[in-house]
């Protein structure tokens, strides 16, 4: 574990906030992986990296968290110059296709942070990128200013939808994403959001014969693959994850239906 500065902090939303911090070990992250965030005197959490050193200008990683509990407020609530406990990265990461396909990222709410990563890599290799983003309501929007700055650019064709219609347009990023799907041709397909929407998404890619790739979240404690509370079917999500391909996903038979609470038992999703 290495102790780092929080170097800068942004609101994303009135529940999102982004943590700054240099990290060499991050900075050389790959798009996808996740690192273990130790908050002095409460707990250790996983969370996807949001941004990588060597791919922003300012050199700086960053987290980004949601407030759901006791850990993730108490991060939400740390302002610059406070300091965290980081390990990692861990995980496997989005594998990126050549420059002439073209791709399709699908985020739902807080899920966009482990994409993010993955559109500035697709944009700086030059892979024609449409973006959807779903969330609830205007005021679950985030990353707007990094979205709209290469949108702006270029560099994504950037879709956004919310459920009671008060940005963009009305409905589900799956309904949208299987209009898309149906008038545009893609080589693959990225998501990361709730279980439920990827699951979704996923049944999508199959009927259109597309490949997939879609980031999953499990309760993380060690993150190396020991302690068995991540088991995905026959995969540990922090050692064979969190990324995983339809060849993988087709054989998992609780994806989208179960996961394990913090006693290990089942719970639908």
């Amino acid at each position: 574990m290495r102790i780092v500065e929080v170097k800068a902090v942004k609101d994303e939303n009135p529940n999102v906030r982004t943590l700054f911090f240099a990290d060499d070990l991050c900075s050389s992250a790959k798009a996808g992986q996740f690192v273990m965030v130790w908050i002095p005197g409460v707990d250790e959490i996983p969370l996807t990296l949001s941004s990588i050193g060597s791919q922003s200008m300012d050199g700086f990683s960053s987290v980004t968290v949601a407030e759901v509990g006791e850990a993730t407020r108490a991060l939400k609530s740390m302002e610059t110059g406070e300091l965290i406990g980081v390990r990692g990265p861990f995980g496997n990461h989005f594998e990126t296709i050549s420059r002439s396909g073209r791709a399709l990222v699908v985020g739902g709410g807080i899920g966009m942070a482990s994409l993010m990563p993955l559109i500035d890599r697709l944009t700086m290799e030059g892979v024609e990128t449409t973006v959807l983003l779903g969330v609830k309501s205007r005021r679950d929007l985030l990353f707007t200013e990094r979205l709209s700055e290469l949108s702006s650019r270029g560099g994504i064709n950037l879709l956004v939808t919310t459920e009671d219609g008060t940005y963009g347009a009305k409905g589900l990023v799956t309904e949208l994403a299987e209009n898309v799907i149906s008038s545009e041709r893609f080589e693959i397909i990225y998501s990361c959001g709730p279980e439920a929407m990827m699951h979704k998404i996923f049944k999508i890619a199959e009927e259109h014969r597309i490949p997939a790739q879609l980031s999953l979240e499990r309760i993380i404690r060690c993150a190396i693959g020991i302690c068995g509370s991540c088991v995905l079917g026959p995969y540990r999500v922090c050692k064979d994850g969190p990324i995983f391909t339809s060849d993988q996903l087709r054989t998992v038979r609780d994806f989208g239906k179960f996961k394990r609470g913090f006693d290990g038992r089942k719970t639908p999703i």
